[in-house]
């Protein structure tokens, strides 16, 4: 049986020891790591061993002797040369020099008589080969007594070559190993980079990518939906940015009393029978919901930047796209060139919501500023008439009491003096029996229970309402423990008044003759805004309250009221009687009935309210943007 052997070149160079030649011949061979030195001094040599060029040589190429064989040829020859075979015996028992003890070293003899012989002994044998090298193993015996038989002849040549050959095998498999496994990774990427193949088949392939998409799109909605990753940037631009530019568009400048002044002049002579500037007030009111253009605009790019973030994620946190980097990039491109479309629909949309509102100023506005002027007249004569007929009561009533006798007097006075002991006290147990929470620093916060009704429910809703002077807001949550309010009412904006009974009973199931309604209607107030088109909550202009108790009403009432109530304000219909007797008395102690209610002074004056009736309208539709824009980019 013949074993597969490496093949394996024997290279042939003249002695370094005999001729002089160049090294650089013999260094082209030796400094290969795949070449196996072997270092050949004769037996005569061995004592002198460390001036062999070639050992030096090969030191110099296998400094560590892994790939270096040492052999002592021509043994018969010295054989009768005592200090010979004692070198040769150390060589051969690695005790030689330090130079030469840490390679392997193998003893072998010449062409001698015997071997010749041997070779000649058995011609056409097909183990003759094998006949002269036991012959050279048994001669070199009998000359190296003592020495290791498997350091003796050619056999021991070839088993210390295969030796050195499996050593030199095992110090190089590791780096060919990571070698390989370097070019197979090299592979695995080109391979990535190329994809890998979706399928045999045109459908296949189309079924693949269909659930690839799919795949995507819900990794999308997730984000989308849930806030994941970017997501909740979409929420907090629609609902907190754009909102916050809006209310920072510079209105004070465009309704500053002379820029008013000019524009209704520029307008001057437009349909002068008109009460109202209408053309000017119309130009200002197109004029100022124009910037609501550009931060709708904004809008409409920062959530597509933030669409774009959600796209790239989304591949990224798709598996299947992962495996197919190309189809990967077309998903991206499509994907973002899809978004690009969406945007400029949403930018056209959103513009043409603001065109919409700045060309469709309803008549019904200016017919109604007229109307609330003529209202505001009305009540101010009818305010300036009763103020009159009351001070005229008052003073026939002190001249009744002066023609009066002293005990009748006396009787009167202590008549107006325990009614207004009666007032006092009833004050002050509606104050000692009222249940509502005070807390604060200061006391400015107040809490309890409150039924709420709204303009358009039927039934009332039993919430918790907490008041905070302070900041002028009063809010609301479902249940006490609850940290987040549902609304919140701005109460500098708002006036408080008593609640009629039709307001009260309007689409509930109670009816006028139902039992105890008077007693719980008494015990209504309701909120409004100053303005008329402007809401008090979300979409309500007219909120209905209801107290738990007498004592509840006026503490929520009265704290309420002084939040609301200005300098400039007329006192509303559900002031106390005191509160109005106490204006009475001021109204007279000033000589002059105008101080409360009067017309305005001068065109000026008047501009100026009709100027705050527009803004308060400009402001309301500014506020129907704010919800309406991100609508129109969702639908887009």
């Amino acid at each position: 049986m013949i074993l597969p052997a490496p093949p394996l070149k024997l290279i042939d160079l003249p002695g370094l020891d005999q001729r002089s030649m160049d090294e650089s011949v013999v260094g082209d061979y030796a400094a290969r790591n795949d070449a196996i030195l072997m270092v050949i001094i004769a037996a005569a040599q061995a004592s002198d061993v460390t001036s062999s060029r070639a050992l030096r040589m090969a030191k110099e190429f296998d400094a560590e002797g892994t790939r270096t064989v040492g052999i002592i040829s021509k043994i018969d020859q010295a054989a009768g040369d005592q200090k010979s075979i004692a070198a040769v015996h150390a060589l051969l028992l690695n005790q030689g020099p330090k130079s030469a003890s840490d390679i392997p070293w193998v003893a072998l003899i010449g062409q001698s008589v015997s071997i010749a012989s041997a070779q000649a002994g058995a011609v056409g044998s097909n183990n003759s080969l094998e006949t002269a090298w036991n012959a050279e193993t048994e001669s070199l015996k009998a000359i190296l007594t003592g020495a290791p038989q498997s350091k003796l002849g050619r056999v021991a040549l070839v088993d210390t070559l295969a030796k050195q050959i499996r050593e030199r095998m095992k110090i190089r498999l590791p780096n060919l190993l990571t070698g390989l496994q370097g070019k197979s990774q090299i592979v695995q990427d080109e391979l990535f980079k190329l994809g890998e193949q979706m399928a045999n088949t045109a459908e296949g392939t189309r079924a693949i990518a269909l659930q690839l998409c799919r795949e995507f799109e819900d990794t999308f909605l997730q984000h989308i939906s849930s806030g994941e990753g970017a997501g909740w940037k979409v929420v907090a631009t629609f609902e907190g940015n754009f909102p916050n530019k809006i209310k920072q568009l510079p209105l004070d400048k465009h309704f500053d009393i002379n820029n008013v002044k000019r524009i209704v002049l520029e307008a001057d002579g437009y349909q002068p029978y008109l009460i109202s500037p209408e053309k000017g007030l119309r130009s200002l009111i197109k004029c100022v919901l124009e910037l609501a253009k550009e931060p709708s605009k904004l809008c409409v790019d920062e959530v597509h930047r933030v669409l774009l973030d959600i796209v790239s994620a989304s591949a990224n946190g798709t598996p299947g796209l992962g495996r197919y980097p190309p189809f990967k990039k077309e998903v991206l491109a499509i994907a973002s060139a899809a978004l690009e479309n969406f945007r400029n629909e949403a930018k056209k949309m959103v513009v043409a919501l603001v065109d919409m509102e700045r060309s469709f100023v309803p008549p019904q506005h200016f017919i109604r500023l007229v109307q609330r002027r003529m209202e505001r007249q009305r009540r101010e004569d009818e305010l300036k008439h009763q103020l009159s007929t009351k001070a005229n009561e008052v003073e026939q009533a002190i001249l009744n009491r002066e023609s009066s006798s002293r005990p009748g007097i006396q009787q009167t006075g202590g008549s107006l003096k325990s009614m207004k002991d009666k007032t006092n006290q009833s004050d002050k147990d509606a104050k000692e029996g009222s249940s509502l929470q005070i807390a604060g620093p200061s006391g400015e916060i107040t809490a309890g229970w409150l039924l709420k009704k709204s303009g358009k429910a039927s039934g009332w809703s039993k919430r918790w309402f907490v008041l905070n002077e302070k900041s002028g807001k009063l809010g609301y949550t479902k249940r006490q423990e609850e940290k987040h309010f549902r609304g919140v009412i701005t109460l500098e904006e708002c006036n408080i008044e008593e609640a009629s009974e039709e307001e009260s009973l309007k689409g509930s199931k109670e009816s006028k003759k139902a039992n105890g309604s008077d007693k719980l209607s008494s015990l209504d107030f309701k909120i409004t805004s100053k303005v008329a088109y402007k809401t008090v909550l979300k979409a309500e202009s007219a909120l209905i309250f209801r107290a738990e108790s007498m004592a509840d009403k006026v503490e929520w009432v009265n704290k309420i009221m002084n939040i609301c109530k200005s300098s400039k304000e007329i006192p509303s219909k559900g002031s106390s009687g005191l509160e109005a007797s106490t204006s009475i008395r001021q109204s007279h102690s000033d000589g002059s009935l105008d101080t409360m209610a009067r017309k305005p002074a001068d065109p000026e004056e008047e501009l100026r309210w009709m100027s705050q009736e527009v803004r308060g309208y400009v402001e309301a539709v500014l506020n129907s943007l704010a919800a309406n824009v991100p609508k129109a980019g969702i639908f887009c």
